[in-house]
């Protein structure tokens, strides 16, 4: 007789373990959720991703660098002041240098401009600087006298090249296709976290119902339980 209660009440514990731990996993998921969705929020807080500010500093790089080279080369070939008359007031495409630092600078304003300002998400606006630079790179060194005139004349034009073409590649193939994985990931992470909100986050006692699970023999036992009593009742 006392097996009975004691079959109940190992029932509404399981029962209550397993609402406790339904629970338990809901409160998890959603915290997990919620913590995802601030550190996707916290980024485009930030206004500009991390491989974007790095390209920025690239670019950034690239204007340092040939405008250095350039004034190496106005010192090294008779003094900056001299040099810098000859190639910027008496500015000659065949044998002055001056065309490749504006180049650079073109470079500098139109991709600053387009990734860092307007935050473009598009290759068309460093499709445009690679064109120009590589097509007046190609024909100053075909039409110029530049090899004529040093180290420098090799130096400048290649490394301008050498550069644009590595904007082109970090832009295309790391800034652009990291950026969209994340927006992907942060529209996945905000359809679960609303998807979480459908589900209550807690059920009561008088809604939670599960079904005691039947026992191997526990039939068995309640037949000859029964059986043992109807003597007794008869007597």
């Amino acid at each position: 007789m006392n097996h009975l209660p004691e079959a109940m009440e190992n029932t509404l514990t399981g029962s209550q373990s397993s609402h406790a731990s339904l629970h338990d996993v809901h409160s998890i998921n959603a915290t997990q959720l919620m913590a995802r969705i601030e550190s996707y929020e916290g980024r485009e807080k930030k206004g500009i991703s991390d491989v974007r500010r790095t390209f920025c500093l690239f670019v950034t790089f690239d204007l340092l660098f040939v405008t250095l080279l350039w004034i190496i080369e106005l010192n090294v070939n008779g003094g900056i002041e001299n040099t810098l008359e000859k190639e910027v007031v008496q500015y000659d495409y065949y044998s002055s240098y001056f065309d490749i630092f504006l180049l650079a600078v073109f470079r500098f304003k139109v991709l600053i401009l387009a990734y860092a300002v307007c935050r473009l998400r598009h290759w068309w606006a460093i499709a445009l600087t690679t064109a120009v630079t590589s097509a007046f790179l190609l024909a100053k060194v075909i039409l110029s006298k530049l090899f004529s005139q040093g180290a420098f004349g090799y130096v400048l034009p290649i490394i301008s090249f050498i550069l644009a073409w590595i904007e082109t590649w970090f832009l295309d193939f790391k800034v652009l296709p990291q950026e969209a994985e994340e927006e992907n990931r942060l529209r996945i992470v905000q359809n679960a976290s609303e998807r979480a909100a459908l589900i209550p986050g807690g059920l009561s006692d008088g809604q939670f119902y599960s079904p005691p699970e039947s026992e191997a023999g526990s039939e068995e036992e309640a037949e000859e339980k029964q059986g043992n009593e109807k003597p007794l009742l008869e007597l």
